[in-house]
């Protein structure tokens, strides 16, 4: 998982284009597309920047120190283990960034942010957590989960939720009453005969909403549409 991703990047960074970096590598565009998607919202800063229409692609100052960084694990593993002097030549936010690319996980939503504050209760503690796009958003975990996560104020975690838990709603349909609401634009629409996935652009992140394709057609979605994107508290998980 973790090479195919890399190989991705690399292919980006060589030819410039997701469609032909896709290809060079023996992957479909809309697999290269989620991929890169991905990619972006797991790491705290964009790694690949993406063109209005999402032909094009290059990777950003970070992203290019991020491939470095990995290049350099992977070529300098044993000396990096055998001397201490080592680890100054790597930013460990790097490796953590590399370590998340890695993770394989189901949830279809995997977004990286920062632990601002928590509620805790008797049974069940509530989760702030900060994201790249501005957003704030809450989680609701029992209190065995924080305790053997070790959460705390300014962690660095990841939000992980189905797709089939957002909630889509037109920006003047706000009457919506979940906690969690996040704006965006749709930059895909996958339909298919029976589901449908609208993925969103909410700033600095993506995520994906999965809904009916008669849905679709009954809120007449097209591309650049802005939507509200709801998820229960309740639904969204925490790793770290």
């Amino acid at each position: 998982m973790l090479e195919k991703r890399v190989e991705l990047l690399l292919a980006i960074e060589k030819l410039g284009s997701i469609s032909l970096a896709s290809k060079s590598i023996n992957i479909s565009y809309d697999i290269a597309f989620d991929t890169l998607m991905t990619i972006n919202n797991l790491c705290p800063s964009t790694v690949v920047e993406i063109s209005e229409d999402v032909q094009k692609a290059s990777l950003s100052g970070y992203g290019k120190n991020l491939l470095l960084s990995y290049i350099f694990v992977q070529k300098e593993y044993q000396r990096f283990l055998e001397s201490s002097q080592e680890i100054n030549k790597i930013d460990i936010g790097f490796f953590k960034s590399i370590q998340r690319i890695a993770m394989q996980i189901s949830a279809r939503n995997q977004i990286q942010g920062d632990i601002e504050h928590i509620e805790k209760r008797k049974i069940n503690s509530s989760i702030f957590i900060n994201l790249k796009s501005g957003y704030s958003i809450s989680s609701n975990i029992t209190n065995s989960s924080l305790h053997s996560l070790k959460l705390k104020n300014d962690d660095s975690v990841v939000i992980l939720f189905k797709s089939s838990s957002v909630i889509l709603a037109k920006e003047s349909s706000s009457n919506i009453s979940i906690k969690n609401k996040l704006q965006g634009k749709i930059i895909k629409i996958i339909t298919e005969e029976v589901d449908s996935e609208i993925l969103l652009d909410i700033g600095e992140d993506t995520i994906v909403a999965a809904i009916t394709t008669e849905e679709v057609k009954s809120m007449k979605l097209k591309i650049g549409d802005i939507l509200n994107a709801f998820i229960k508290p309740s639904d969204i998980m925490i790793g770290k």
